[in-house]
């Protein structure tokens, strides 16, 4: 997964909340997605939050309090490096890539999941690497829980 560096000025939507305008589609950077978690920096400050699409495009909203502490202001030209965040599609075992591609509905809530979730249910699998037929088992049971719109097993 690669790093995009881009230079932006911060704007004001229509109802007041300050956002960048990516000036590229994370969708053919770094797959489809209905929103993207990132990190990176931001004129060198650390940065983390969502990628959403908008009319205008994709843009990644700047709360409040994140530009009063880092000094950063509606007009103010910046620059930016964004990474996707947590578990990416190329990093899981085969298995539970092809048990994704086989139920596209579990397979967008999954990438649609913040990091702390992904994690979570990764971990979860995991637990059972030296048990085939556990494994089995829980990745039905994940696929059922990502089809439900479970972020997190009970």
């Amino acid at each position: 997964m690669s790093t995009i560096e881009f230079s932006a000025t911060v704007e004001l939507s229509s109802d007041g909340r300050a956002f960048l305008k990516l000036p590229f589609d994370p969708d053919l950077t770094w797959g489809v997605k209905s929103r993207h978690h990132v990190s990176g920096e931001i004129s060198g400050r650390k940065f983390r939050g969502p990628v959403e699409r908008h009319d205008s495009g994709w843009r990644l909203s700047l709360g409040p309090a994140w530009r009063r502490d880092c000094g950063i202001e509606v007009g103010d030209a910046v620059t930016v490096l964004l990474a996707p965040e947590g578990p990416q599609w190329d990093s899981l075992p085969t298995d539970l890539a092809e048990a994704l591609d086989a139920e596209p509905e579990a397979r967008a809530f999954f990438e649609s999941l913040a990091t702390f979730y992904r994690k979570g249910y990764l971990r979860w699998l995991e637990g059972s690497a030296r048990r085939p037929e556990v494994r089995r088992e829980r990745i039905r049971e994940w696929i059922d829980l990502l089809k439900a719109g479970k972020k997190s097993r009970p």
